[in-house]
């Protein structure tokens, strides 16, 4: 088999060797990597679900406020975005893509010592909280680009894109079980008086959750540990862009600028004194209708995306997520509230599904990954300017229902202004099923923060016969 010409690979860089599997240890070696990738998706996916999803809920029962806990959801996202540009510098100093990964989810695993220790001890500052939600982000973004570049050395091109569409299912589904957990433990710790013992419960299960993750990311192999010098220098400059990808880039970030003006206020919006003041249970299974009913229309959205493009997709959960913060103000029945919510899952589901593939099948292979990169530090920075002017507006109107209420519309009308934008918007013909996920975070407003694994589009060479899905030796 031969090697893909160096022009052609994500970058224009030279890929890794061939990797030649020739004898049984080899074998044995590639199975068990599978295995932990395959692992670390389910414990990555629980401290998501367990942890990162409650730490606004946290701030809240601690007695900070609405707009410290909306400021904690969104705000530190930024620094994880910042990370990832200097990631390369730090792999080559490092040496190793796998030594970068390991050590920032071992500093993930650690973010979650302080926050057991301030439920516990019922004390901690805002701007503490605000540090250490920071870091905890900036850990978590920062092992993206280069896992998604090594996970591309591990796994076989014959069955990567099986692979990861399990992979990111059963993360999935542990999420789920991660976030619906957390509800159930933090219910019972409130109905015995004893609620942020139950964080503490949360935190620590989630640290202990990415501590597995770090071992299991340690103990898989590295064929090539700097992919034949991928990060031989520290490139800042922004990649180069078609008139077409600029648009769908500017319709993506003013739309995440007008969506953030209300989104990281909708747990406070549940759960606090002065609004919904939900239980946990019932603040549990708002998020989880959103998640559930997006990953259950993925499958028929991408039907859609195949036989009608993935601009008329767009567009659809472009018109979609438009009222869905005004709805909130209709009514404080619980039903209407979770068909909100299951409506919610299904039109973000549509958004990002059409988002990913314009991504994929309208850039050329050797753009995405920096294009990616780019796209995650400007959605952040749209999410925090977002989030700054909820915070201002909510400050100046007050917590309580009314400035919700104006808070909400503000952020449906702001949405429906972008909608002009997706008349400009270059169409596909989707020919590839869609991507393969990494959760983020779950959130009461869109279901999920996701990424997609660039790796499972990404060409690499993997020589030997491929049996059942499995690499075999060689006689």
């Amino acid at each position: 088999m031969t090697d893909v010409p160096d022009d052609e690979r994500p970058l224009g860089i030279p890929g890794p060797p061939p990797r030649r599997v020739t004898g049984g240890r080899e074998v044995a070696v590639l199975r068990r990597d599978l295995r932990y990738v395959h692992n670390d998706a389910i414990a990555a996916s629980v401290m998501v679900g367990i942890g990162e999803t409650y730490i606004a809920a946290f701030a809240l029962a601690l007695g900070f406020g609405d707009i410290i806990a909306g400021a904690v959801a969104s705000g530190p996202l930024l620094a994880g975005a910042v990370i990832q540009l200097v990631s390369p510098y730090a792999i080559r100093r490092l040496g190793s893509h796998r030594r970068w990964v390991v050590l920032n989810a071992g500093l993930q695993a650690a973010s979650f010592v302080p926050l057991c220790a301030a439920a516990l001890t019922g004390h901690l500052q805002p701007g503490a909280l605000l540090a250490i939600a920071t870091f905890y982000w900036a850990a978590g973004m920062a092992t993206g680009p280069a896992w998604n570049t090594w996970v591309g050395t591990l796994v076989p091109r014959s069955i990567r894109a099986r692979f990861f569409a399990r992979r990111s299912r059963v993360g999935q589904a542990a999420l789920l079980g991660g976030l619906l957990a957390g509800g159930a433990i933090l219910h019972f710790g409130a109905e015995h008086g004893a609620h942020l013992l139950g964080f503490a419960v949360l935190f620590a299960i989630a640290g202990l959750a990415r501590g597995v993750s770090a071992w299991l990311l340690a103990n898989q192999s590295e064929p090539d540990p700097l992919v034949r010098n991928v990060t031989a220098g520290l490139d800042l400059a922004p990649p180069r862009s078609t008139p077409g990808n600029r648009r769908l880039l500017a319709y993506l970030l003013t739309v995440q600028t007008s969506v953030h003006v209300a989104a990281p206020f909708f747990t406070p919006y549940m759960l606090g004194e002065n609004a919904l003041a939900l239980s946990y249970g019932s603040y549990m299974t708002l998020i989880a209708a959103s998640f559930v009913s997006k990953i259950a229309a993925l499958p028929a959205l991408g039907h859609f995306a195949a036989k009608y493009g993935a601009r008329r997709l767009l567009r659809l959960g472009g018109v979609a997520v438009v009222p869905l913060p005004a709805l909130w103000t209709f009514s404080n029945d619980y039903s209407f509230l979770l068909a909100i919510q299951l409506f919610s899952g299904i039109a973000w589901g549509a958004h990002e599904l059409a988002t990913f593939l314009l991504f994929f099948d309208a850039i050329r292979p050797e753009e995405r990954t920096r294009l990616l990169t780019w796209f995650n530090l400007a959605s952040a920075t749209a999410m925090v300017m977002g989030t700054v002017a909820g915070g201002w507006l909510l400050s100046d109107t007050g917590a309580n229902m009314p400035g919700y209420a104006t808070l909400f519309w503000i952020s449906a009308g702001a949405r429906a202004l972008t909608l002009p934008l997706l008349a400009w918007l270059p169409d596909v013909h989707v020919s590839a099923p869609p991507p393969a996920m990494r959760i983020l975070a779950a959130r009461p407003s869109a279901g999920s923060i996701d990424r997609p694994v660039l790796s499972d589009r990404e060409d690499s060479v993997v020589e030997g016969p491929i049996v059942n899905g499995e690499l075999k030796a060689e006689p």
